[in-house]
């Protein structure tokens, strides 16, 4: 079934796109929850006249993104750990680590937004992503050194 999407939908696609997914999860899912609509030929029409209005609304969230990734550009995060012999780290750096650190410096990001893909075990330094947009992502510093 081909449907026209009023929402971005993760692993599917933005809001109007035209794509086609199977009857089930169209009916079931997508259309109660007011995700999509039916691919009409009345609705391609009406999904062509709010294609500037998204459009719009898609640039003003990237610009605010891109003000927030300056920002974080500048953020360097120092985290003093215990270390073992042989400098091991006792525990790791995580994601939910750096969310806090950077709570307490202010700036409030999710901690699922932190593109951490396994946490730090070792000394050094460490260039960590933050998903803020789909096209911005601004890393920042993260320092770890013995205590």
């Amino acid at each position: 079934m081909e449907i026209i999407l009023r929402e971005d939908v993760q692993h599917l696609g933005r809001a109007g796109d035209v794509v086609k997914v199977k009857d089930g999860y169209a009916r079931n899912y997508l259309l109660p929850k007011g995700l999509a609509y039916p691919a009409t030929e009345a609705n391609k029409k009406r999904i062509t006249f709010e294609a500037a209005r998204i459009a719009k609304q898609r640039a003003a969230e990237k610009s605010v993104a891109e003000t927030e990734a300056a920002s974080l550009a500048a953020v360097q995060l120092t985290f003093v750990v215990k270390v073992g012999e042989e400098d091991k780290l006792y525990g790791s750096v995580t994601a939910s680590d750096i969310q806090r650190k950077l709570e307490e410096t202010g700036i409030h990001v999710d901690k699922r937004k932190v593109d951490l893909p396994e946490p730090i075990h070792e000394l050094g330094e460490f260039r960590v992503g933050i998903k803020i947009h789909p096209d911005v992502r601004p890393e920042i510093l993260v320092t770890v050194v013995k205590e």
